[in-house]
């Protein structure tokens, strides 16, 4: 039913406890001082303390041993004993985190209401992890371009490390799935993920937030880096973080320890960093926004998480994982994408990368038109590029152009489209857009069309100036 550890200098108290405890089908370790409970702890947390706040002959009492429980092993609940109680000493072990306090001598009923609620909530606990590490686990990392590979490589070279990674690329890439990913396939996994997002906290509550606080009226409050003990804290968007608690951040990644506001008592973690930013670094450390050192502690590993311009190859593979997912999660329809779609969705720009797919797909689902194949009259945007009749709506400037021209500015950008649509390969782009390869070629160079590699891809851009590499 649960492990409980009983902590108590007289050998009879504990002994008592442990036996009406394992009559009602509980498993027990006992300790008589500090350094024996102390040692079982750290060989293994149990599920329940009986603490006893008085002990003889111990180098930490009662109250020493629950602030201790509670900065390094903040789920497990602690039941104070005294034969010596009072409102006084009650009142501080609650505010030091206890679950509930009982006098001696103690009534067995009484005593065991309360062991079965602290099980209760310390069961209740334990399924909150592990629904929040099954969480971390679906963050799937979904694609199968080029450059989609590249990155997955480079974050599963980290995932066995502690080293700290710095997240870069532009908003809705993918980061804190990214993020996610390092933590899931960690020895960390089962350890808290906790995010701080540093550009939606108040620059004034900041540090509250961050180390948490003590207060007579309060008692003790938790912050996000106490709370991420032992397992991973995520700065998303770092540098939206206040130049003064940038310092305060840069001596915990060197201390690893900090004191609560209003507190005294030093706070050990044990946490891996992992931060991300949409902003060029460099710059902000220029501009005095950002400092120096923290950088150098933060940017140990750089990844750079590529654009959706980067993986089109990947939007009908992401589009079908977001289906799946909406009809899970939010019951609504299971439908597939035309090949129309699939190709539409290929060359549409996505400036908002892929929480603007994932968002466009919800949309699609709650606004459709039945259950069948998505069409593209549904996508946004799309409904008043066509006619009844089949006809194409040329846009202004198209318009405008003489036939050469416009043809010219066509063909550029249709074939740039279709080579990023096809991840750079010629080969599959040529057969799709009818035209033998070579024949390709000649086109691509007589429009200034050249293709390089970016983040393990090759993309198509316009060659400027003379020279480029061919693809």
């Amino acid at each position: 039913m649960g492990d409980i550890l009983i902590v108590d200098d007289e050998r009879d108290i504990r002994e008592l406890i442990s036996d009406i405890l394992r009559d009602e089908g509980y498993t027990t370790r006992l300790a008589g001082n500090s350094d024996e409970c102390m040692a079982e702890i750290n060989a293994e947390p149990p599920a329940l303390m009986i603490l006893d706040i008085w002990l003889k002959d111990s180098r930490m009492d009662g109250i020493d041993i629950l602030k201790a429980v509670k900065r390094d092993n903040p789920d497990v609940p602690v039941v104070i004993i005294s034969g010596h109680g009072n409102i006084e000493i009650a009142v501080a072990a609650i505010k030091q985190g206890a679950y509930d306090f009982i006098e001696k001598p103690f009534n067995i009923d009484q005593l065991m209401v309360v062991v079965s609620r602290a099980m209760e909530t310390s069961r209740l606990r334990r399924e909150n992890s592990d629904l929040r590490r099954r969480d971390v686990a679906s963050a799937e990392m979904i694609g199968s371009s080029p450059s989609f590979k590249s990155l997955k490589s480079q974050l599963e070279k980290v995932t066995k490390s502690n080293g700290r990674v710095m997240l870069t690329g532009p908003a809705g890439a993918g980061k804190e799935v990214a993020a996610r990913f390092i933590h899931a396939q960690s020895n960390r996994a089962s350890a808290p993920f906790v995010t701080v997002n540093s550009a939606s906290i108040e620059p004034e509550r900041m540090e509250a937030v961050l180390f948490g606080r003590e207060s007579t009226d309060r008692g003790l409050e938790k912050g996000l880096l106490e709370q991420a003990h032992g397992g991973v804290i995520y700065f998303d968007e770092v540098a939206d973080m206040p130049l003064g608690t940038q310092s305060k951040i840069l001596r915990v990644l060197v201390e690893q320890q900090f004191s609560r506001a209003g507190g005294t008592d030093k706070v050990r973690v044990d946490l891996r960093v992992i931060s991300s930013t949409t902003r060029d670094l460099t710059a902000e450390i220029a501009a005095g926004r950002f400092r120096q050192e923290l950088y150098d502690r933060l940017n140990v590993v750089p990844i750079a998480v590529p654009s959706l311009e980067e993986r089109r190859e990947d939007i009908p593979e992401l589009a079908g994982h977001f289906i799946e997912l909406f009809n899970k999660s939010q019951g609504l329809p299971l439908r597939s994408l035309s090949e129309e779609v699939a190709a539409l969705l290929q060359t549409m720009r996505w400036p908002g990368n892929v929480r603007q797919l994932r968002n466009v797909i919800e949309r699609v689902l709650i606004l459709g038109e039945g259950t069948g194949p998505i069409e593209p009259r549904e996508l946004p945007g799309q409904e008043e590029n066509t006619e009844e009749d089949g006809r194409v709506i040329l846009s202004g400037g198209l318009a405008t152009l003489p036939l050469r021209e416009a043809r010219e500015l066509f063909e550029r950008e249709y074939l740039l489209t279709q080579i990023n649509r096809f991840g750079g390969n010629i080969s599959r782009t040529a057969s799709f857009v009818g035209m033998e390869r070579s024949a390709l070629h000649r086109k691509l160079k007589s429009l200034g069309v050249v293709t390089s590699s970016k983040a393990g891809a090759r993309v198509a851009r316009i060659e400027e100036g003379e020279g480029g590499e061919q693809g």
